[in-house]
């Protein structure tokens, strides 16, 4: 091998290893490598309902009120993979699956994930306990969007609706309507997603 090649090869070993680098290091490009089309093509059952999108989005700024009265924003959740669930007291769907977030979040419910359920528009605090209370769930946040300030700004049109959120605070994924979160199915493709994004 020639001196000029064997220092083109050289410098072109370098320029790969300098993009692993910044693909692993970078924030900006971190969560890129995640195939969501891929984990799409592990749906079954309700997860059919569950529409992967073709490139993140935006999840929204705006406070919503903390289940101890304070206020926050999706952004505390950044680092771990999130399933945000918009509900009301007054949404049957909502009742029926609540009890199967609740399950998925003692199944997967850590450092690495967490469902977080946020009750839109006119929900009475005591309503909310006692809607938990009669279902049987002791483990979800009562966080509170009393304006819709948060739901109108993610565009949630009815409820129940779920959104899946990356370590990155992006959408990647929407389910309109309730769904059984407490399948082997939809345990498979949130243990995917939390696998994928956790080396990067």
């Amino acid at each position: 091998m020639s001196k000029s090649a064997l220092v083109y090869t050289g410098l072109a070993a370098i320029a790969i290893a300098a993009v692993t680098f910044v693909a692993v290091k970078n924030p900006a490009t971190a969560g890129a490598s995640l195939d969501t089309a891929a984990i799409a093509e592990m749906r079954d059952g309700d997860m059919r309902k569950l529409n992967f999108h073709s490139t993140p989005r935006a999840i929204s700024d705006k406070a919503f009120i903390t289940e101890d009265g304070g206020e926050s924003t999706l952004a505390a959740y950044k680092g771990k993979v999130v399933l945000l669930n918009f509900w009301a007291t007054w949404c049957a769907p909502c009742r029926h699956e609540m009890p199967m977030l609740s399950e998925l979040q003692s199944e997967l419910g850590g450092d690495d994930f967490e469902v977080v359920t946020l009750a839109t528009g006119r929900n009475m605090v005591p309503a909310m306990k006692k809607f938990f209370e009669e279902i049987g769930v002791d483990n979800l946040p009562l966080h509170r969007d009393p304006k819709q300030i948060l739901a109108r700004d993610m565009a949630v049109l009815g409820l129940p609706a779920t959104v899946l959120i990356d370590r990155e605070g992006q959408e990647i994924a929407r389910l309109q309507g309730d769904a059984d979160w407490s399948s082997e199915n939809a345990r498979a493709i949130i243990s995917a997603v939390i696998e994928k994004t956790a080396a990067q």
